[in-house]
């Protein structure tokens, strides 16, 4: 039963009432956009918080834009880790500027009629109320998949089955992936199905001072993701386009290797079902809000989000540029993917990112 010293769910998890106002508003609205909200999987929470009256927090998968199954896909995913809470708040806020366009943005309407968006806005849900990076199992989501590198990975960061009590622990070894990384791995996999091509970003905070976009393979430094070529002229089209733009893109093997990685897991699944997806992770630089602000590395937040009001206002806006452009990149995919220049950027890609290895 609640007392007075009990926090709500809204306390603990703001961002889930957020999330749940921006469905209630979709439903109501009268555009001609298609909508509609899948709930992927009940995460069970009451060990986690048994003086409330909830059992299990959802999953939500929100898909805008046309339910043809050959259109191409883009897929916005944060609240992995739930420490990482400003990635969940991005998506939040550039999905309650996605509805605020439906309601008027022609342009947008026409859009959404050749390409499918879909938001999954918190995967990690009892992670985020309990302030933890893994789940409220103990297992990190990112390091969770069945997948080992044959290469040298990172002490401990990399991944590790030594105990729940150690960050980056990958769950019990052999055991049945963790429900939510299960559940976006199925959804993905399944959205997939019959698209010309699928781009991804999920949104994380966390390594270094610049912000980063990253793509596979987290698992091995010496072979190269095999749509290099298509990633480095997505690239290039992005630079060329912001030429002002400060993000540094580059595949994650340049910094360290680690086992389990999702995505690779997830992109190793379509290539099997041959669909193509190109899966980007959005690293945002964290170290720098803490340069700036060097007590909040006090709080337990802290080390991976923006505290001052007007430093989270900056972030929110400042990856729209980049989730406006990856909506166009797939809905004008024919421009870049499987593009007669490619073999020259697969070139380029190799030499730059690969000729040391």
């Amino acid at each position: 039963m609640l007392n007075a010293k009990t926090p709500s769910i809204s306390t603990l998890l703001p961002e889930l009432i957020q999330l749940e106002t921006l469905i209630d508003r979709l439903s109501q609205q009268h555009s001609p956009v298609a909508f509609h909200c899948n709930v992927l999987a009940y995460i069970p929470c009451n060990n986690h918080f048994p003086h409330h009256n909830r059992k299990s927090l959802p999953l939500y998968a929100i898909h805008i834009g046309t339910s043809a199954p050959n259109v191409p896909l883009m897929i916005f995913v944060a609240g992995v880790h739930g420490l990482e809470r400003i990635g969940t708040q991005v998506l939040l806020s550039y999905l309650h500027t996605i509805i605020e366009r439906m309601s008027w943005d022609t342009t947008l309407h026409h859009l959404l009629q050749k390409v499918q968006i879909a938001f999954i806005p918190l995967v990690n849900p009892v992670g985020m109320a309990k302030c933890y990076r893994s789940n409220g199992n103990h297992v990190d989501l990112m390091r969770n998949a069945p997948l080992n590198s044959q290469e040298k990975t990172a002490f401990l960061i990399g991944g590790h089955h030594l105990s729940p009590r150690i960050p980056w622990f990958r769950g019990v070894n052999n055991q049945q992936m963790e429900l939510e990384a299960e559940a976006l791995t199925r959804y993905v996999t399944r959205l997939t199905t019959s698209r010309p091509i699928t781009l991804s970003l999920d949104c994380h905070s966390g390594f270094g001072l610049k912000d980063r976009i990253w793509f596979p393979y987290a698992h091995s430094a010496k072979q190269a993701f095999p749509y290099i070529g298509d990633i480095y002229h997505l690239r290039h089209k992005f630079m060329t386009t912001y030429p002002n733009q400060n993000y540094i893109f580059e595949p994650q093997a340049l910094h360290y290797l680690c086992h389990g990685d999702l995505w690779d897991h997830i992109s190793l699944q379509c290539l099997r079902q041959q669909q193509i997806i190109l899966p980007l992770t959005l690293e945002m630089g964290s170290w720098r809000w803490i340069k700036k602000n060097p007590l909040q590395i006090k709080q337990t937040l802290g080390i991976f989000n923006p505290m001052k009001p007007q430093r989270i206002q900056r972030v929110l806006q400042k990856h729209i540029v980049l989730m406006d452009f990856m909506i166009n990149a797939a809905a004008n995919y024919p421009a870049w993917l499987h593009h007669p220049d490619n073999p020259y950027y697969k070139q380029q890609a190799l030499t730059r990112w690969y000729q040391n290895h």
